[in-house]
């Protein structure tokens, strides 16, 4: 069977993964990145939460209306 995971990474993948961004990204710009990162996730979740309210005031709105 394949496993056809994205993120199926074991700890040589992880440690290559790692010094590609070092290297990339320099050791001074990775906490900005993961500062950025953290910030997108938050407003992601934020937009997803303001999103699930919506969604569940209209179905209760609709049982009202039935």
């Amino acid at each position: 069977m394949v496993n056809f995971s994205l993120f199926n990474f074991l700890g040589p993948e992880m440690i290559v993964v790692f010094f590609a961004i070092l290297l990339l990204f320099g050791g001074r710009k990775i906490p900005e990145l993961m500062k950025g990162i953290g910030k997108g996730i938050r407003e992601f979740n934020s937009a997803r939460s303001t999103i699930e309210s919506e969604l569940k005031e209209g179905m209760k709105e609709n049982e009202k209306d039935s």
